[in-house]
């Protein structure tokens, strides 16, 4: 039996993520080793990766990846799919049976476009038809979650260490021009299939190390929006905030980060150029509710690249590092090196600060 100090306590969770500035094609198998260095941050609760890039062949529908309990829910929720979108293709998620993941609910895929009679009746664009369906899935149908639903991309995600959710997910035989990872080590929400990591929407995804202490008051701000918190996991919040900052308000990816990590009042009054100080001034000031406090670190992905961010005190472990035309992030520079061992320019960046990378322009993805 070990004694206190005998064993290591990490500070929970792990986070990782790859993206190539050329947009070229990575497998599945680089991120799922990526985690297995990191494996202590984990308790086997949770584990996930999202994959950019992924479905090239029906790059423009939405790709929609659902849990359900039981074969009758899987029937109800498609028919109501069929009447609100064209359905091209449909099919169980692949998996490999292992013994270390067990308990999987069924885990389907359908990949579809909004009818164009539907969004002209409702008068809504596309994305917003989306995301308003997904909420609808996910509060008012028991037993059916959507917990993927972007174009050209996908979330694979379940209860177990993150190195055995890839192998199960058979995560080798996919490739995309970005992925992200995480281990979950659960704290005070329970550990289940939906509430593991990444969270998404859109094409939007969320990995996160830490606590969110302002969860109530972001949730009840959002969720007068038209959002809805079902996960039972505080990091669900932090995607909706992104979606209605980015998506929504229209804001770009630094001044999004400007208000969940926004600087301190003392920070702003500093500035010395007034344009910046009145900008921070106005984000703090309109968007106060949604000022994420607690230990965080964060990687965003999205459609053409990836934001990582931390909390203003830098209260979670995030390194950076670059070999060639990519970029590689983690919670520690050892998962860097096992996807590169080559990898340079490692740095932690600074609370608060963004680190954006983005797709060459006129790379196809």
């Amino acid at each position: 039996m070990k004694l206190e100090g005998e064993v290591r306590i990490p500070s929970g969770c792990a986070i990782a993520a790859v993206i190539s500035k050329e947009g070229k094609s990575m497998s599945g198998e680089m991120i799922t080793n990526a985690m297995k260095p990191m494996h202590d941050r984990s308790n086997g609760l949770g584990g996930g990766f999202a994959g950019y890039g992924i479905y090239p062949e029906y790059k423009d529908f939405y790709a929609l990846h659902m849990f359900f309990n039981d074969r009758t829910t899987r029937k109800n929720c498609e028919q109501f799919l069929k009447e609100y979108f064209e359905i091209v293709h449909s099919e169980i998620i692949p998996t490999r049976k292992i013994p270390a993941i067990t308990g999987e609910p069924i885990i389907w895929r359908y990949f579809v476009a909004p009818l164009k009679s539907v969004l002209a009746e409702k008068q809504l664009d596309e994305k917003e038809f989306v995301a308003r369906t997904v909420m609808k899935i996910n509060t008012e149908m028991s037993g059916a979650y959507v917990f993927s639903s972007g174009k050209n991309m996908g979330t694979f995600k379940a209860v177990g260490f993150p190195e055995d959710v890839g192998v199960f997910y058979r995560l080798d035989e996919y490739e995309g021009y970005s992925w992200t990872a995480h281990g979950r080590y659960p704290t005070n929400t329970p550990g289940w299939w939906g509430g593991a990591h990444p969270f998404t929407l859109l094409d939007y995804s969320i990995v996160h190390n830490g606590e969110i202490s302002s969860y109530d008051a972001n949730r009840r701000f959002i969720e007068m929006f038209g959002y809805r918190c079902t996960l039972q996991t505080d990091t669900e919040v932090i995607t909706y905030i992104m979606d209605y900052l980015l998506r929504v308000q229209g804001l770009t990816l630094e001044e999004a980060a400007d208000v969940i990590a926004a600087p301190f009042w003392s920070t702003i009054a500093s500035k010395k150029d007034k344009k910046e100080r009145e900008k921070l001034t106005y984000l703090r000031t309109v968007f106060s509710s949604l000022l994420v406090t607690g230990p965080f670190s964060i990687v965003l992905g999205f459609d053409g690249g990836l934001m990582a961010l931390n909390d203003r005190l830098k209260l979670r472990s995030m390194v950076v590092g670059e070999k060639d035309d990519k970029v590689f992030i983690a919670s520690e520079e050892v998962a860097i090196r096992t996807m590169e061992p080559d990898a340079e320019n490692i740095y932690a960046p600074a609370g608060g600060e963004p680190v954006i990378i983005r797709v060459k322009d006129g790379v196809p993805v």
